[in-house]
């Protein structure tokens, strides 16, 4: 982690800001231009709310050993690496070391109010994109080396539609008893714990936060094992090692 629990604590609570900021900023922007998009899309159209989360982790990487490697958090060349299944996939943030694939992150957000529209889509992608480098690797996709570092960051609006119990139905047969009277919340902390417990990622984050959080980057985790300090630890942890070798 960086040099101290306190340094953290401030760098996420100034992600959290910037992720409000941004989201504002990139509303009333299209506002002023007359532009009006379905929903909230209209607060993540600028694809800037993220960056303050991705220059977080980019900091915990170099502050563990890694500021002599590449690290890509722009362009979509940079961040394009091969896939199993498909032909190229596109990440967040890369870091490579002599042609070979350290770590790739990727970074999701979701606010209201329509949480039920994407759940299910996010789950397959995330599910979808740890299944084909996995299998990149294995096919020597990265070069021969440690498998990389896999990471998924997700930052979930704190309000009652993503944490309020949603009904589901499954008619033909039951279904697994933990995601019982759960909500949307609830339901992408499972996916973030499962998505390690199965080793299909290294880390996974699940933060949630207010709206009202962008005058002081207030946030919660739902477990400890999902939550953005394990997230920075396990990385930590990963960088360092590599940049031994």
């Amino acid at each position: 982690m960086p040099a101290s629990i306190r340094a953290f604590d401030s760098m996420i609570e100034g992600a959290v800001k910037h992720f409000w900021e941004e989201r504002t900023r990139a509303a009333n922007n299209q506002r002023e231009r007359g532009v009006v998009d379905q929903g909230n899309r209209s607060g993540v159209t600028a694809g800037k709310n993220l960056d303050g989360f991705v220059e977080m982790v980019k900091q915990i990487i170099v502050d563990n050993g890694i500021s002599n490697y590449e690290i890509y958090t722009t362009g979509r060349a940079e961040l394009t690496i091969p896939g199993y299944y498909r032909a190229t996939k596109n990440w967040d943030l890369l870091v490579v070391s002599n042609k070979k694939l350290v770590a790739a992150i990727e970074f999701k957000s979701q606010v209201g109010p329509s949480f039920g529209n994407n759940f299910n889509n996010r789950v397959e992608e995330a599910l979808g994109n740890a299944i084909d480098l996995n299998r990149a690797y294995q096919e020597g996709a990265f070069g021969e080396s440690q498998k990389p570092f896999m990471g998924y960051f997700f930052v979930l609006e704190d309000c009652p539609g993503s944490t309020g119990s949603v009904r589901f139905s499954s008619p033909h047969f039951k279904t697994l008893p933990e995601f019982n009277n759960t909500s949307y919340a609830q339901r992408y902390e499972i996916l973030c714990r499962k998505l390690v417990q199965d080793q299909l990622y290294d880390a996974a984050a699940l933060l949630l936060t207010k709206k009202e959080s962008f005058s002081t980057g207030a946030h919660i985790s739902l477990s400890e094992l999902t939550s953005p300090r394990r997230f920075a630890a396990t990385l930590a942890g990963k960088m360092s090692g590599m940049a031994l070798e």
